[in-house]
């Protein structure tokens, strides 16, 4: 079948690596000019390192990955308050954990099928129009493509669902949060593999140093803080978190002189997708585009990957009927990324915690987890999967052909 995917980040390169071993022919469409590299940092752990250990990438992954020693968490006057040793959590999956930019691992994916898969940039899909041999895409440069299934790999954001399913806010569960990222070079201090977290009721300030003398800061704060609509453009985006720490001390003034100077600034809500369905039609929805768990969940890349390759599996064995292999993608993967969305909303009050009692009592929890055994009772359930990759025989895994 031909299959055209919106989304080349994550979840769109995955499907069509397995799309283009199963013997289909994938066409990757993507908003941007470019490929996005770089990011906020994610860390990759669970079903989703089982899938890129299948698909061969695991050694490119871990050479780009970070090893995390520890997540330090700062009171007001920059001491620190609390910390979490990465190891307890790495020891927690097996060791089968690392820490990497987001946009560093879409990139890997994209260097899979590069060559191999068509790929058009500045590309988005205008309009959808379903006819008895298909599908007719209207795209955004004027063309059409025609298809046998459209796969909406475009995020939360996604354009893929509003046209087939409706506008974003029927589907879109705010968590309470805003998020905001950028990177800078040449800051100090560097604190090598430390995650360092300044938090405050109900906002937060952290950085990871990275290769090449970089250093990545993320800010989450509550929603209610944000004044006035959300910001749209650069300078808006900029204004909108200086107004949010503006009276913050710790390393503040240092990262706000780093921030207006910044090209470019990630700012979004944290917010999850809710579906009652997952397709309609010819078309299907993977990734953030179908349930976005939220950044706080700390493992949609890994949930993304494993959608593509569930969704590849199902569309090899369905003797060419897209809605029988649609059907079971989502009875095979729903129960478990309900579940994850669930703990996901439970975490987020933890994650960035709106009063000074609840910083106080995730500083606490973090000194737990250095005594034996609680960090399998306080991180356990968190992080892992109860869900086993199905074997498709006709995706025989990479390490297999080797």
């Amino acid at each position: 079948m031909r299959i055209v995917i919106s989304g080349c980040g994550v979840a769109g390169p995955t499907l069509a690596w397995w799309l283009h071993r199963g013997g289909h022919e994938p066409v990757l469409l993507e908003a941007a000019s470019r490929l996005r590299v770089g990011g906020y940092m994610i860390d990759f752990w669970g079903v989703g390192y089982d899938v890129a250990e299948r698909m061969g990438l695991l050694p490119e992954v871990r050479a780009v990955g970070y090893d995390l020693q520890e997540v330090r968490y700062l009171d007001r006057s920059g001491a620190k308050a609390a910390s979490i040793s990465a190891k307890t959590m790495s020891r927690e999956l097996g060791e089968r954990f690392t820490s990497l930019p987001r946009g560093d691992l879409a990139a890997i994916l994209h260097r899979a099928i590069e060559g191999e898969v068509e790929t058009r940039f500045s590309t988005t899909i205008a309009a959808i129009d379903e006819h008895p041999r298909g599908v007719r895409l209207g795209l955004s440069d004027g063309s059409e493509l025609e298809a046998d299934v459209v796969v909406g790999a475009d995020g939360l954001h996604s354009a893929v669902r509003s046209l087939t399913f409706g506008p974003q806010a029927s589907f879109e569960r705010p968590l309470g949060y805003y998020v905001a990222a950028f990177q800078a070079v040449g800051y100090r201090p560097r604190d090598e593999l430390a995650y360092v977290s300044y938090g405050v009721a109900g906002k937060q300030i952290s950085r990871f140093a990275q290769r090449d003398d970089a250093t990545m800061f993320l800010f989450v704060f509550a929603a209610e803080r944000l004044a006035g609509p959300e910001p749209a453009s650069l300078a808006q985006r900029k204004a909108a978190i200086v107004t949010v720490f503006e009276n913050e001390r710790w390393e503040w003034p240092a990262i706000r002189a780093l921030l207006e100077a910044a090209p470019d600034v990630y700012f979004d809500r944290v917010s999850q997708i809710v579906m009652d369905r997952w397709s309609k039609g010819p078309v299907v929805l993977i990734g953030d585009a179908a349930a976005c768990v939220s950044l706080v969940a700390g493992e949609g890349t890994g949930l993304a990957m494993t959608q593509a390759y569930v969704l590849a599996g199902e569309l090899g064995r369905a003797d060419g009927d897209p809605a029988r292999a649609f059907a079971a993608y989502e009875a095979a993967l729903r129960p478990f990324i309900d579940g994850k969305q669930k703990s996901a909303r439970a975490f987020a009050s933890s994650f960035t915690p709106r009063t000074a009692l609840g910083v106080f009592l995730r500083n606490q929890s973090a000194r737990l987890m250095a005594l034996p055994g609680v960090a399998g009772l306080l991180l356990g359930a968190q992080m892992r999967d109860d869900f086993t990759l199905p074997d498709w025989p006709a995706l025989a895994p990479a390490r297999e052909l080797e």
